[in-house]
């Protein structure tokens, strides 16, 4: 599956195919904010739906024998699992963020969760951070701030020790969410998979959430809510997620959460077909998160795709993850099986 993927972009080598989907993936992504307009159901059963519609239809078109085989194996459920607890709650911990401070306050404490990734990766997958990460980082930050800079400008600055606790949380969990991400591709678990049992799995823990705000406010889901879930669900999730997913497994992760920067670079550009013009501000944040993309595609370090007998990792495992994959024996052996550090007592 995930071997299929990565021949999509021939000729070239992994790390630019990952560098590639990575980014695919989060321009597909920044059309979220323009859907979500558009739709008037409560941002929790919207989340629902779109995760629901996400799962059904990955499940319809690749939940098989072998789908079934990478579930089972050990481990694999555990961490799964921890993935979904990590992003769900991370969503939850950004729109309570968003309700206790000002968007702009709690967009971009929430932003800072690619730091994170890249203080907390070298301790799970004992690899060095490249140096040119922090200064990526510090580029892409600054354009961050460019992008908010009208709306700290109009909203002013409204601080709330509970929002940004909830900004600051949400950031933590979506850094272990990316790491967790990047750790079952280790494992050999495909990147359609781990989609999959992330929607499920997203849906069912913000189910309780989502009722309860319909119940209490009486919305009837419209023709239009339906319409914004399918586009959510398909487009944003199981094809956006998937590609983003599949880089995430080829290049560093570090690198790759860098490159979500541009998710709030090319939001405004949808924005537009809302009749939303961007400013002159927009436009310098997007060349600054621009210009950081560039520096770590261009100077940034390939993936270490690990060495044979890796801890937590037998030969008969990567063996088996190979076959699963439809991949020649042995290969994953040297370079796609790494147990998450964190979880490996599981």
């Amino acid at each position: 599956m995930t071997t299929r993927a990565a021949r999509a972009v021939p000729g070239s080598p992994p790390r630019l195919k990952g560098y590639t989907f990575v980014v695919v993936g989060y321009l597909i992504m920044g059309s979220i904010g323009a859907i979500v307009r558009f739709a008037t159901v409560p941002e929790s059963m919207l989340l629902v739906m779109r995760f629901a519609t996400a799962g059904i239809v990955l499940a319809a078109l690749f939940a098989r024998k072998p789908m079934l085989a990478q579930i089972r194996r050990p481990g694999v459920p555990s961490r799964l699992l921890v993935m979904g607890l990590f992003d769900s709650f991370s969503l939850l911990l950004f729109f309570i963020a968003l309700r206790e401070t000002s968007v702009a306050v709690g967009m971009f404490v929430y932003f800072i969760g690619p730091v994170f990734v890249a203080l907390f990766a070298p301790f799970v997958f004992k690899d060095k951070t490249d140096r040119i990460v922090f200064p990526a980082l510090a580029v892409a930050l600054a354009g961050l701030v460019a992008i908010l800079m009208p709306s700290l400008l109009g909203e002013g600055v409204n601080f709330s020790t509970a929002g940004i606790t909830a900004a600051v949380a949400g950031a933590v969990l979506y850094a272990c969410f990316v790491i967790s991400v990047k750790a079952l591709t280790r494992h050999g678990v495909g990147s359609v998979t781990i989609v999959l049992a992330e929607s499920l799995l997203d849906g069912m823990i913000l189910l309780p959430l989502a009722l309860w705000q319909a119940l209490s406010t009486g919305y009837v889901i419209i023709g239009k809510d339906i319409i914004a879930a399918v586009l959510l669900g398909v487009l944003c999730t199981a094809v956006a997620y998937t590609v983003w997913t599949e880089g995430i497994r080829l290049v560093k992760v570090q690198h790759g959460s860098i490159l979500g920067y541009l998710e709030p670079v090319s939001a405004p550009l949808y924005a537009l077909l809302l009749g939303e013009i961007p400013t002159w501000w927009t436009v310098l944040g997007g060349a600054l998160i621009l210009g950081a993309g560039a520096l770590v595609v261009l100077f940034g370090k390939p993936e270490d795709q690990g060495a044979p007998g890796a801890p937590g990792v037998s030969a008969a495992e990567a063996d088996g993850a190979a076959a699963v994959a439809g991949e020649p024996v042995g290969r994953t052996r040297a370079g796609r099986l790494s147990m998450l550090a964190i979880l490996g007592p599981w």
